[in-house]
């Protein structure tokens, strides 16, 4: 048997407590078995009953009798609310009358907010944070913000650099904590198929009332050999049988799961010489490495097919900063016709932005700064700093605002 996932401090904890101090209802969104009821349950306050909707008998009073349910509670945890939306009203109508803090904390594996009913029942009552899998901060018990730090000009430094084969284990890892909890690649990538398998049987039909579910694996399936490429949904969808109005439609379904995100383009203004097309990126490269079939062994071999799972790693990794920083950021990609890009751009609430390019190789050369370089040259003044993330041990300089830096000051001391 496994030994159970050990407990890791997660750090938008302290953002819950401190929501359930002056908000009446807080949301933890993500992605089902990302430490959510762990989460909960550790930071429930006394009085708070616990309830959970993945129990059937909870869930038929919550459909029969959402408002008779609510009425009976006074503060309360309820888990996967996603599981009957129709809850939200009654919980609306409770908290109107009653505008105590920190009444509900709820969580849902499925984007709520995505749902308009949802959006405008609770609009004013209620924040939401967003838990995704492990990052790896967390996983090394380091608090420091990646994107924090990048907009100030710093990069934090690399105690205990992870390279080689050490980073290939840690991107074909991923986040979610049973994961990261099993011993081998083999019995990792057993749990991932089954998780994504339980996803689309069991989630997608609760939120999506998707016809033909057979057509799910296949197109997941299709969209994990284009991760980090520019989306074509004509193009996807044709692979197995789809209209683009329902490969737009199935990709918004898998947004909803937090399985993958749509990455908008970064543009100074609607005229310039930029690709309109968004990219699509995984969140998590654990379950990307499972969908495309990447072992240890090829990705040490294939160093090609590795760097797109890095891509994913590295986006993963800065998706989660973003959950837990001080700052507000956005996360897009740049690319113009000139062939030039960088993989992510992160842009603060100011306009300001931070290039980050991914790199598979232990050294860095000269053509891999031309996209940074043009994102500097189109940027002005908002152009912050520059990053190329890689295989190395050394953070060093390369120019005016441009720095080579390890993928592991990602979660450096």
């Amino acid at each position: 048997m496994n030994a159970p996932a050990p407990l890791y401090s997660r750090l938008i904890a302290a953002r819950v407590a401190e929501a359930l101090t002056d908000t009446p209802v807080v949301l933890i969104a993500g992605p089902r078995q990302a430490g959510k009821t762990t989460l909960v349950r550790q930071i429930a306050h006394q009085g708070l009953r616990y309830l959970t909707l993945d129990d059937e008998l909870t869930l038929l009073a919550a459909k029969e009798d959402p408002v008779g349910m609510i009425r009976n509670l006074d503060r309360a945890i309820i888990d996967e609310i996603q599981r009957a939306p129709q809850l939200l009203l009654a919980i609306k109508k409770t908290v109107d009358e009653d505008r105590r803090p920190g009444r509900f904390l709820l969580t849902g594996s499925a984007n709520l907010l995505t749902l308009p009913s949802v959006a405008d029942s609770l609009a004013g009552r209620m924040e939401t944070l967003t838990l995704l899998p492990l990052s790896q901060s967390e996983m090394h018990g380091t608090t420091r913000n990646w994107l924090d730090s990048a907009f100030t000009g710093v990069l934090p430094k690399v105690a205990t650099p992870v390279v080689g084969e050490a980073l290939v284990d840690a991107v074909l890892r991923g986040g979610y904590p049973e994961a990261v909890s099993r011993a081998t690649p083999r019995r990792r990538t057993a749990w991932a198929r089954q998780y994504i398998d339980a996803i689309i049987q069991r989630d997608v039909r609760d939120v999506a009332g998707v016809d033909r579910l057979d057509q799910l694996p296949r197109f997941l399936q299709a969209l994990a050999q284009v991760a980090g490429q520019m989306c074509n949904y004509t193009q996807l969808g044709g692979q197995i049988g789809l209209d683009h109005k329902t490969a737009a439609r199935y990709i918004g379904v898998f947004e909803q799961m937090y399985l993958l995100k749509r990455v908008e383009v970064w543009a100074k203004n609607r005229l310039s010489r930029v690709v309109k097309t968004p990219k699509i990126q995984f969140i998590d490269s654990g379950l990307l490495s499972t969908l495309i079939d990447l072992t240890p062994a090829i990705a040490v071999q294939d160093r090609s097919r590795f760097g797109h799972v890095l891509e994913t790693f590295v986006y993963g990794e800065l998706l989660k900063h973003a959950t837990s920083a001080d700052g507000d950021y956005q996360l897009l990609y740049y690319r113009d016709h000139d062939q030039f890009e960088v993989d992510v751009v992160v842009e603060n609430a100011g306009g300001q932005l931070v290039g980050v390019e991914i790199k598979a190789a232990a050294s860095v050369g000269s053509n891999d700064l031309r996209g940074l370089k043009r994102l500097a040259s189109m940027a002005g003044d908002q152009f912050k700093l520059g990053v190329i993330l890689y295989d190395g041990t050394e953070t060093l300089p390369l120019g005016n605002r441009i720095w080579a830096a390890p993928i592991a000051s990602l979660w450096g001391q």
